[in-house]
């Protein structure tokens, strides 16, 4: 395994990566690229905006959902903790459908909520689809950010108290810090995750990347090229990704008891 680590074996595996896209760019048709063009960059920007919004709102959730598990009370744990056994229970389309069907439909029925300054917002599909991929990163990061924050030796919290550091110093300073540095690598693999997930907002009708490539195929009955374009494009977003993890990581520095 470790050969093809070596630099002779990523250079052939490169030429042959080469050769593939090459292959591919020559021998199937890619004139439909031109016509959708602007709808592709709008599916990929509301794919990237979908994933960094969700994944930030998610992470504020998840840090107090996992300090509350990990050293709240009994009435802030245990609600923490139903809360993410279901949304780690059911099925994200499902919550995604539960969202958009049942409160889509169920705003409505106020007639001062339909001329309020919030209706346009809410008549719309992408809130929803926000939501629910907030929630979904809340109940899966909220259980590793509960073991990252009980991984914190506990002696270096006793020692910030016994200097007289404030609680919400030490937990600005120790304790998040090192929690997070320890649920990095995990954050990484579900940010992955996470906008390889953004696809099933297109089943609410929001335009995403993968309901761009749907649209192409039902318009053109082109069905390869614009797989492979999607391919393409989650690989290449998922690659910036793993690469701004690692860049993370390596300009936070560990701290050990």
């Amino acid at each position: 395994m470790g050969d093809f680590l070596k630099p002779t074996h990523r250079k052939i595996m490169l030429a042959i990566a080469v050769l593939i896209v090459g292959a591919c760019l020559w021998f199937l048709d890619w004139s439909w690229v031109a016509r959708y063009q602007q709808m592709i960059w709008l599916g990929i920007w509301t794919t990237i905006w979908l994933t960094i919004v969700t994944m930030i709102l998610g992470m504020f959730c998840a840090i107090g959902l996992g300090i509350a598990q990990a050293a709240g009370p009994i009435w802030l744990a245990w609600p923490a903790r139903v809360y993410c056994t279901i949304i780690r229970g059911t099925p994200l389309l499902l919550q995604l459908w539960l969202l958009y069907f049942g409160l889509g439909s169920f705003f409505p029925q106020f007639p001062g909520l339909r001329h309020s300054f919030l209706w346009p917002i809410l008549r719309e599909a992408w809130p929803y689809g926000v939501l629910a991929l907030t929630m979904s990163v809340a109940g899966y990061e909220g259980e590793v950010m509960r073991g990252a924050f009980r991984g914190v030796p506990h002696g270096q919290l006793e020692a910030a108290r016994a200097m007289g550091m404030p609680r919400f110093t030490t937990f600005r300073r120790i304790w998040l810090p090192q929690a997070l540095h320890r649920a990095l690598p995990t954050i990484g693999g579900e940010t992955v995750l996470q906008m390889k997930s953004t696809p099933l907002v297109a089943t609410i009708s929001v335009i995403d990347i993968y309901s761009v490539a749907r649209r192409v195929t039902q318009d053109t009955f082109i069905v390869y090229e614009p797989l492979l374009l999607l391919a393409v494009t989650y690989m290449t977003m998922a690659g910036i990704i793993v690469l701004f993890y690692r860049w993370l990581e390596s300009r936070i520095p560990t701290r050990t008891a």
